[in-house]
Parts: C-alpha cells; sequence; structure tokens
C-alpha cells in the first residue's frame, strides 16, 4: 500500500517533512495546508492545492491517509482531534502539544476513531543515542546514580521577534524547556528508562525581552530508583553549543554530545565497545540548532519516525513514539514549570 501523507503548516520544519516523505518508498507527499498562504505551493509548486486553505476540505481530501503537523506547538490538539474525527492517522512535530490535558484528548480521539497517533522526537535515531539507550536497557551502568541533560543554546532578540508565536505561553506552551528542551528532556528519560517521580525547578527570563516565558531553567531530579539527575535549558548561553547528556552508574559511565558520544566506559567491556570508540567518539562540532534553529539539522531523523510509523499501520503494532510515549517529556515539563511557579518546591510530574 501507498500511503498520501499532506503536510499541514508550511513554516521551517515543514521542508524536513517533506524531504523525508519523498525519501519512503511507500509514501507519497498530496499537498500541504498553509491556511491561505501560498506558502504551501511555494515549497513544492508540483504538489496538488486542494484544502490549502481550510483545514476541513484539506481533511476530506480522499487521497490523503496521513497528516504530519507542523503549525504552532498550542495548536497540534485541536488539528489532531479534527483529523482523528475525519478518519485520518496524525505524526505531530514536538513537543505533541503543551501541557498533558491535551495530549490526553487527542490519544483518547484517536482510539476512539481507530487512527494512530504519533509523535517526532527525530534525536532517538541517531547512532549514538542509540547506542547508549541500548547498553542502559542491558543493565550496562549497573545500578544507576546519576543522569543529567544540559542544552546550552542561544536565541537571539529577532528569533521572538520575528515569530510572534514563539515565547508565547498559548501557543509556545513555555520558553527554553518546552520549546527548545523538549529533545533533551526525552532522550533523558527514554535512555534512562525510568521515570522521574520528583522535580524542585527555577526558571527566569534573563536576556529577552517582549517574551512571557523562561529563557533559562535548570532543575534537580529524583527518578524512580532514587537516582538524581539535573535537567538544564536556556536561550540566553551565547553562542550556543551542543547538548549533552550523562548517564552514570556503578559500573559505567556514557556521555552523548548531539550525535556523538564524548565519553564510553564499562566496568566490563563487550565486544562491541571498540566499534563503538571508533565509530561514534569525537567532537560533536559546534552544535545542531545550539545558535540557529535550523543548523545541523537533517531530514534523515524525521524519515526515520515516518518509516517507523509507516510500518506500524502495516503490522498493526503502536508506532515506537506515539502519543503515550510522547506524553512523558510534557508530562516533565509540566513538573519543572509547576515547580518554577511554586519557588522551587518539590513536585511530581502528572
Amino acid at each position: 500500500m501507498s500511503y498520501g501523507i499532506g503536510i499541514i503548516g508550511a513554516g521551517m520544519i515543514a521542508p524536513y517533512h517533506l524531504e523525508a516523505i519523498r525519501a519512503l518508498p511507500n509514501c507519497h507527499p498530496i499537498g500541504i495546508m498553509d491556511n491561505g498562504s501560498g506558502a504551501g505551493q511555494r515549497l513544492a509548486p508540483g504538489l496538488d492545492p486542494r484544502g490549502a486553505a481550510d483545514l476541513d476540505d484539506f481533511l476530506a481530501r480522499p487521497d490523503l491517509d496521513i497528516v504530519t503537523i507542523a503549525t504552532p506547538s498550542g495548536t497540534h490538539g485541536e488539528i489532531a482531534v479534527r483529523a482523528a474525527a475525519a478518519g485520518k492517522h496524525c505524526i505531530v512535530e514536538k513537543p505533541l502539544e503543551i501541557n498533558v490535558a491535551r495530549i490526553d484528548e487527542m490519544i483518547a480521539a484517536h482510539e476512539t476513531a481507530g487512527t494512530r497517533l504519533g509523535g517526532i522526537f527525530n534525536s532517538r535515531y541517531t547512532a549514538a543515542a542509540q547506542a547508549l539507550r541500548e547498553a542502559s536497557a542491558a543493565g550496562r551502568f549497573g545500578a544507576i546514580t546519576f543522569a543529567s541533560v544540559t542544552g546550552p543554546w542561544w536565541r537571539d532578540q529577532g528569533y521572538y521577534d520575528g515569530s510572534p508565536w514563539k515565547g508565547t505561553r498559548a501557543l509556545d506552551g513555555g520558553g527554553a524547556v518546552m520549546n527548545q528542551g523538549v529533545h533533551s528532556v526525552d532522550l533523558l528519560q527514554w535512555i534512562a528508562g525510568m521515570p522521574v517521580v520528583t522535580v524542585r525547578a527555577y526558571t527566569a527570563r534573563l536576556t529577552h525581552e517582549r517574551i512571557e516565558t523562561e529563557d533559562t531553567a535548570a532543575a534537580l531530579l529524583v527518578f524512580s530508583n532514587g537516582a538524581l539527575g539535573t535537567l538544564s535549558c536556556a536561550t540566553s548561553m551565547w553562542p550556543g553549543h551542543f547538548r549533552t547528556l550523562t548517564l552514570s552508574g556503578d559500573r559505567g559511565t556514557a556521555v552523548l554530545a548531539d550525535d556523538r558520544l564524548l565519553l564510553w566506559e564499562f566496568a566490563e567491556e563487550v565486544e562491541s565497545d571498540a566499534r563503538i570508540r571508533a565509530e561514534l567518539v569525537g567532537s560533536p562540532g559546534k552544535g545542531v540548532g545550539a545558535s540557529n534553529p535550523s543548523a545541523g539539522v537533517t531530514s534523515e531523523g524525521h524519515r526515520r519516525v515516518f518509516e517507523d510509523f509507516i510500518a506500524a499501520l502495516g503490522s498493526g503494532r503502536r508506532p515506537e513514539i506515539d502519543g503515550h510515549e510522547c506524553r512523558k517529556a510534557v508530562s516533565l515539563i509540566e513538573a519543572v514549570y509547576r515547580s518554577a511557579e511554586r519557588g522551587g518546591e518539590a513536585v511530581s510530574p502528572p
């Protein structure tokens, strides 16, 4: 079966969706819904423009099987629910929505309709992240004692002034943690393989004007096994550099830096360690998206997400990154914001 996929939204990330769709042998793009701006036709003039100006018309297209949602974060939920009612599967950009209540509505709508809901955490599909997740799942770190992630990024004032929805509570849902840091939060909980049960956090707006949300955040985490951790995300750290994730236990430590490894050490060596060090340990460069949202970004991670989603449809299983999986990161981010609002009080993710 070949699936017709439509893109809703024609902003910065839409070209990566289009390129990823075109790279899959059993999929084809059918159109871009852009609210009548004409951006979709400029991006892909060869696609059928039917429904570009109206969501209901777009969702009614008979050649449409799946939509990818690439609109401002706070609009994802309404679109996904309407897509479910129209019988369309959905793959939604990060974050799935800006709070877990809306995510729960999205999940329920698709379960009722019998359609699939997936999200985009493309950072999971680098070889380094996959190796780290496999080592954690295999118990190679022993008793995990510490897990941390740092997103030391920079955005100039023009980044916010040029996109009125960014930095707003209604459409961005938060600042450096929800928008830029959500991939970091997802990787932390996914690779550690255990939930965070307590959060103490502080947030601040230190270097930007005319935004409602934070540009700097730091949190202390307690995991379900008693391990401690930290989470820090910023758009206030000029010039911005690569994200790091550290996972440590009593039998090993590894450090992930974007798509490379800085450290890979275990008390008990296995045959694959030499290969991993040779292929994946090295400098990550300036950092993917560290100071420019598009810097270093490719469509490969999106292609991998879409590929798994299509395979799940064919087999009847859930996608690896489904609505329930996407909920975890937003739940933890909500706890960060709630703790910060309460002056660093200890709270639990919803």
